[in-house]
């Protein structure tokens, strides 16, 4: 048997701790949140008592996952390109912006879809991308 890429559809998958995303904040605050998380994560995160790190953690490790779908060779997107977003029901998806849309777009990707989890210590995202129509060298596209 063979073992080759497929380029109908790409799979990553990022998991962390609580703990890292919450020394990440001791040690750089408002600066860390502002630069890795969008206004909507941070309120999604949100408590009574304050911020989630379980979920931000979740939130980080899909951003993760999404940067091993994109696959990029040279530079990353910006951590914010790569958006949470919370769904009616509790449900969440992901959102581009910038250059993780254009990076989306050039790879061909049609749609992602997310899956969050945190239990204890660690938090785990796993994203599905599925590749439609790629553009070629000669501008047509291939699907």
């Amino acid at each position: 048997m063979t073992i080759t890429d497929t380029d109908d559809y790409r799979v990553g998958l990022d998991m962390t701790t609580v703990a890292q995303i919450s020394e990440a904040m001791a040690e750089h605050g408002d600066r860390y949140l502002e630069r890795i998380f969008t206004p909507g994560e941070l309120a999604a995160c949100s408590t009574d008592r304050g911020l989630a790190m379980e979920s931000l953690a979740a939130r980080w490790a899909a951003k993760e996952a999404v940067i091993k779908v994109l696959r990029p060779t040279e530079q990353r997107p910006e951590w914010r390109s790569i958006e949470v977003r919370q769904l009616e029901g509790g449900a969440c998806a992901i959102a581009l912006s910038g250059m993780a849309e254009t990076m989306a777009a050039d790879a061909g990707i049609t749609g992602m879809s997310l899956s969050l989890t945190h239990e204890g210590p660690y938090a785990a995202a796993i994203v599905l991308a599925v590749c439609g129509n790629r553009p070629t060298s000669n501008g047509e596209t291939n699907a």
